[in-house]
C-alpha cells in the first residue's frame, strides 16, 4: 500500500471517530443513554452503524470513550481558563475570579456536563458490560473536580496561612461542588438566571463560610 494512501485512511478513521464521539456527545446529553439508539446516531452523523462497532465495539463503549474524551477536554478547558489568577487582593476576590472562570468552562461544556449528571443520578447504563468503565470514569470526574476546587478555595484563602487555607478548602470542597451542580441544574432549566449571578451567590455563600471558619475558634 502506498504511505501517503495509509495516511489518508488513518486521518479518515481518526476524523470519523471524532465525529461519532461529538453527535454521541450531544445526543445523550439531550435524550438521555438509553434513548440513544446507533440508528440515530448513524443519522445524525452521517456514518454507518458498523463504523460505531468499527471504532468503539459497543454502545456501552462509545459511553465509556464520550465520557473520557469529555473528562479530558473540560480539565484542559479549565487549566486554561485559570492559568493566570490574580496576586493579592481578599479572599473574596480571588475566589470570585475563580468561580467565574469555572461557571465559563462549564457554559462552554454543556453536555458533557449534562451527561455526567445524568450519569450519576440515573443507573441506565447499569447492563452494559462497560459499566464498570463507566462508574470508573464518572468517579474519576467527581474526584478530580472536587481536588481541582480544594485547590481553588486553599489558593484563595492562602494569606491566612496554609494549614488554615487548606482547613477551609477541606470543609468547604464537597458544598461548593454541590452548588456548582445545582447552578448548573437550575441554568438548564431556566437560563434566563445567568451561570454569572449563580457564581456571584455561590462565591458570596463560600467566601462568607470560609471567614469564619478561617477566623473563627481553632483546636
Amino acid at each position: 500500500m502506498e504511505p501517503g494512501r495509509d495516511n489518508t485512511g488513518n486521518r479518515r478513521g481518526r476524523r470519523s471517530r471524532e465525529e461519532i464521539l461529538d453527535v454521541a456527545s450531544r445526543l445523550m446529553a439531550e435524550r438521555g443513554y438509553a434513548a440513544t439508539t446507533l440508528s440515530a446516531l448513524s443519522r445524525e452523523s452521517g456514518l454507518p452503524k458498523s463504523a460505531v462497532y468499527h471504532h468503539f465495539r459497543s454502545k456501552g463503549g462509545l459511553l465509556s470513550a464520550v465520557m473520557e474524551h469529555g473528562a479530558y477536554a473540560f480539565f484542559q478547558h479549565m487549566a486554561r481558563a485559570q492559568e493566570h489568577p490574580p496576586q493579592g487582593g481578599s479572599a473574596r476576590e480571588r475566589l470570585g475570579w475563580y468561580l467565574q472562570r469555572t461557571g465559563e468552562v462549564f457554559l462552554a461544556n454543556p453536555d458533557f456536563l449534562r451527561l455526567h449528571l445524568i450519569l450519576v443520578m440515573n443507573a441506565e447504563a447499569a447492563k452494559d458490560a462497560e459499566a464498570a468503565e463507566v462508574d470508573r470514569i464518572v468517579a474519576r470526574v467527581r474526584r478530580d473536580g472536587r481536588a481541582h476546587m480544594n485547590h481553588m478555595i486553599a489558593d484563595s484563602f492562602a494569606a491566612y496561612g496554609p494549614q488554615v487555607a487548606q482547613t477551609v478548602a477541606d470543609r468547604l470542597d464537597h458544598f461548593a461542588i454541590a452548588g456548582f451542580d445545582g447552578a448548573f441544574v437550575a441554568w438548564q432549566a431556566d437560563p434566563s438566571h445567568s451561570m454569572a449571578e449563580a457564581m456571584e451567590l455561590l462565591t458570596d455563600a463560600i467566601a462568607a463560610l470560609g471567614e469564619s471558619i478561617a477566623t473563627g475558634p481553632r483546636p
